[in-house]
């Protein structure tokens, strides 16, 4: 603790598979998790800094042996996980009510970029041949998009009419909108689906929202060399500006004394399950900026000129919520780690 460190000397260890901070009698311990281990020759940087505590950098070296697993996988893609010829039930992800029961698909498919229309026009030398052309699955096919899937609803005894929501009948969540009488579009962070034979399993809120996002983000930077995101909400709004840093990042954070571990109680719930003192895990790191309230309007409007940016979209109420889960993980770092070239700076599990 800061306190007891000023004005005291302390002693600091560093093994392969620990850390000890000693003052005295007292000792504070990090033991690392199996498969985890730090090159005590590379410390770095080790300063103190008022209001924070002890800063240093260290090398570490994650093996192929570890365990528990680093990438605790809370969801799976849709890419991978949901194969034709299976029967899937659809389950509100917020709070479990069915959307879809026992649904069986004769095909899955990869839907092209939201922007590919505008891209035929400019390698095109003859009128778009696709112009009037919307790809709409037919009866008994899923098609995969970044942020949704869309389902044929010729089946369905009720139809709305085309750019309706589609709500929770249970907690009335927005889970997607109508595109079509006949399709109906579902957002992934509102979602999900299990093997009809499963029951439904409950995954925290928060969690969710961090893990579908992350996976968004590295899917789509690793096929399209993107890294800057728009988050949009399902009212056309810019909400966050996003730049992912990289993918492969490994964070090991003691989950009993971290701030990190508390700021997530608005929603209910942790972090990650507590498993032990101390956690790895996968993680993405993001810089971002808020736009709402017309916060940074001069950089959205840049960013949203410029082709290197994707757009993401979500419903408007998640956006929100992803929001306030940067915030609070962001606020829970050293004030001096939490800005970086006037963007606030965000690790996202996976």
């Amino acid at each position: 603790r800061e306190g007891s460190l000023r004005n005291s000397p302390v002693d600091i260890l560093i093994t392969p598979a620990s850390l000890e901070v000693q003052r005295g009698e007292a000792c504070v311990a990090v033991t690392l998790p199996a498969g985890i281990s730090i090159a005590p020759s590379s410390c770095r940087g080790l300063r103190y800094l008022p209001g924070e505590g002890l800063h240093l950098r260290l090398q570490v070296h994650v093996g192929s042996s570890a365990s528990p697993p680093l990438s605790v996988e809370l969801v799976s893609t849709l890419s991978e996980s949901l194969k034709p010829r299976k029967c899937y039930s659809f389950y509100c992800q917020s709070c479990g009510n069915i959307i879809r029961q026992e649904g069986k698909f004769l095909r899955v498919l990869p839907l092209p970029g939201e922007n590919w229309s505008a891209l035929v026009e400019e390698w095109c030398c003859h009128p778009n041949p696709f112009a009037r052309s919307v790809l709409q699955p037919q009866k008994d096919d899923c098609f995969l998009g970044d942020t949704f899937f869309l389902l044929n609803s010729g089946n369905e005894s009720h139809k709305s009419k085309e750019n309706t929501r589609v709500i929770c009948t249970r907690c009335k969540v927005v889970l997607g909108e109508t595109v079509s009488s006949e399709t109906t579009k579902y957002y992934v962070t509102e979602v999900v689906f299990q093997p009809s034979d499963e029951s439904f399993s409950t995954i925290p809120r928060s969690q969710f929202i961090q893990s579908m996002i992350a996976q968004c983000l590295v899917e789509i930077s690793s096929a399209k060399s993107t890294f800057r995101f728009s988050i949009k909400g399902d009212d056309g709004k810019v909400y966050i500006l996003v730049w992912l840093l990289n993918s492969d990042t490994l964070l090991v954070e003691s989950l009993g004394g971290s701030p990190s571990h508390c700021v997530f109680t608005l929603f209910g719930d942790t972090l990650k399950p507590d498993s032990g003192p101390v956690r790895a895990w996968n993680a993405v790191k993001v810089l971002y900026q808020p736009c709402t309230k017309n916060k940074n309007k001069d950089l959205a409007d840049a960013w949203e000129d410029d082709i290197g940016v994707h757009p993401l979209t979500y419903p408007s109420e998640t956006c929100l919520e992803l929001l306030l889960v940067l915030s609070l993980s962001t606020s829970s770092l050293p004030p001096s780690l939490r800005c970086m070239n006037s963007f606030q700076v965000r690790n996202c599990c996976f």
